[in-house]
């Protein structure tokens, strides 16, 4: 009888064992799966469900999958991933994080423009994808712009580091493998063929200089600060070259001067709908 009660008290103990392991693994997947704050100006906010209510973000506050990253017009917000990537939302965008929750998974961009920095080792691939309304990007530790440029996902997409691979999913086409230095763009309407002669060359530096504009700007305004250096990785991984560091100078660099080389005025093609259109920089160098 002893020995019975004894045995079932065991089960007990190694079931609640258990229980305990999963709830643990749950919290730490959900806490590595989200993304962080590092640098936030203007109007930016989240919407957590399909309510659509918005609710304010702060430096340090987290977007967990499946939510919405909104900036207004004059919002900007850096944040970064467990592993050490990082991504810019510029303004006027809406992009949703992780929404499949499915391994690789990175953004859904709805509409505006974005840049990220995969973060990996030397020699170990971090495979991401970025996904918009026509388009899947496929990528391997690397920088790239995504801009998705009106409401039927006309979408330009352009690489300073590292290789990209683009499809079109509403009208098929070809795969397009983007080097350092090219973009291409993804019509609605018809497959996508990539761009001849220095077309692709052409938007890539016209997006850099874009985004390098409208990082400058917004890191002007009173009030704004350097953003920090992204932690928790070292120096020398593929993603870091040209990732904003909160250092004065250089170019694209996102401090309060401006970089040398940066674009001078203009309207930028490509800017998302609905606000002040910021030129397209192009860079993470």
């Amino acid at each position: 009888m002893l020995e019975r009660i004894a045995f079932k008290r065991a089960g007990y103990m190694l079931l609640l064992a258990a229980g305990l392991l999963v709830c643990t693994h749950q919290a730490n997947a959900q806490a590595t799966s989200r993304a962080r704050a590092i640098q936030l100006i203007g109007n930016v906010s989240i919407v957590k469900d399909s309510s659509s209510y918005r609710t304010a973000l702060f430096n340090g506050g987290e977007v967990s999958p499946g939510q919405m990253i909104v900036t207004g017009p004059d919002g900007y917000a850096r944040f970064q991933v467990a592993d050490g990537s990082t991504f810019e939302v510029f303004p006027d965008s809406q992009v949703i994080f992780r929404s499949t929750m499915g391994i690789g998974d990175l953004l859904n961009v709805v509409i505006g423009k974005i840049k990220v920095w995969i973060q990996h080792a030397p020699g170990v691939p971090n495979p991401n994808s970025v996904s918009t309304p026509t388009a899947l990007i496929s990528v391997r530790g690397t920088v790239f712009t995504v801009d998705v440029k009106d409401a039927e996902g006309t979408t330009d997409v352009a690489v300073d580091e590292g290789i990209v691979d683009v499809r079109n999913l509403l009208r098929g086409g070809r795969v397009v493998r983007l080097m350092p230095g090219e973009a291409t763009t993804v019509d609605p309407h018809n497959p996508l063929v990539g761009l001849g002669g220095n077309r692709g060359m052409i938007l890539q530096r016209g997006l850099k200089a874009a985004t390098d504009m409208v990082r400058d700007i917004m890191l002007q305004r009173p009030g704004s600060s350097p953003a920090p250096t992204a932690g928790g990785t070292s120096g020398g991984a593929q993603g870091d070259k040209g990732k904003p560091t909160g250092s004065t100078g250089g170019s694209g660099s996102p401090t309060g001067g401006s970089g040398t080389g940066s674009p001078t005025g203009g309207t930028g093609s490509g800017s998302p709908t609905g606000g002040t259109g910021v030129p397209p920089p192009g860079g993470g160098e």
